[in-house]
């Protein structure tokens, strides 16, 4: 049941995505497209209360509660950023508005970009630890808590293995070519 739910979740945030994002620029109707947009949130609680009422019933924690966590931790972690670049790109296509600039590409900025997409995933495993370590706590010594805990590694090797691949930019930073402005790149990126 927690598995589908969270399939329920994910195809429920691109629907709310898609609705939320028609309201504002096609249908002009930018309130109900915020609403639309704000309710996203509340498909990461549905899954936290299942889950926690899962756990209650007696259910053998598993690979499948860990899992939510670290859906939920994405989501929060990475989650705005997906809303805001989409919400871009829709204004750009349905709307007229200009077209967003993209993430720089050389050098120092691009490093600095990579550090804060890595600090999302931070976030993430921060918050999927904190929720696996309340549903240990939650179950206690009454069932087999193992698989939640192996789920609190699984966060911290993926948020290491990204921070591992924003720490090359950074090392090995990607030179401009030959008649790019690599700081005009950058100067634009602060501008927004």
């Amino acid at each position: 049941m927690i598995v589908t739910l969270i399939v329920v979740c994910e195809v429920g945030f691109w629907v709310l995505l898609a609705a939320g994002l028609a309201f504002r620029y096609l249908f002009r109707m930018p309130r109900t497209g915020l609403a639309l947009l704000l309710c996203e949130p509340l498909l990461e609680v549905v899954l936290l209360v299942v889950t926690a009422l899962d756990l209650k019933d007696g259910a053998e924690p598993s690979w499948k509660h860990g899992l939510a966590a670290l859906y939920i931790g994405y989501t929060v972690g990475h989650g705005h950023r997906t809303v805001k670049w989409l919400d871009g790109h829709a204004a750009h296509r349905l709307a007229g508005a200009a077209r967003p600039v993209g993430p720089p590409r050389y050098g120092m900025a691009r490093a600095r970009h990579e550090g804060k997409v890595w600090l999302g995933s931070v976030v993430a495993a921060a918050v999927a630890t904190g929720l696996l370590q309340v549903a240990i706590w939650y179950v206690g010594d009454s069932g087999s808590t193992g698989s939640l805990e192996s789920w609190r590694y699984v966060a911290w090797r993926a948020a290491g293995i990204h921070g591992v691949i924003a720490l090359t930019y950074l090392i090995w930073p990607k030179k401009a070519p030959a008649g790019v402005d690599e700081g005009a790149e950058s100067r634009s990126l602060t501008k927004r």
